[in-house]
């Protein structure tokens, strides 16, 4: 290909992506820039932060975390 298809073609595809403008949900997007979140999703990571809490709370002593101490 030569060099004026091969600019024009670049101009082409750089028009379209300038131009391009994709349907937006202006509801969503209105809710993720106030921070509402919806009361399931903080209930889900609440529900796992708990669960993996109680799991892994007897593993961490003081004892363990010194022996990955460099001296």
């Amino acid at each position: 290909m030569g060099r004026g298809r091969q600019k024009a073609k670049a101009t082409k595809q750089a028009r379209d992506m300038k131009y391009f403008s994709p349907a937006t949900d202006l509801s969503a997007l209105e809710a993720e820039l106030s921070g509402k979140r919806s009361g399931s999703e903080e209930d889900n990571y609440s529900d796992l932060a708990d669960k993996y809490a109680d799991v892994y709370d007897d593993e961490t002593d003081d004892d363990d975390a010194s022996s990955y101490r460099t001296r």
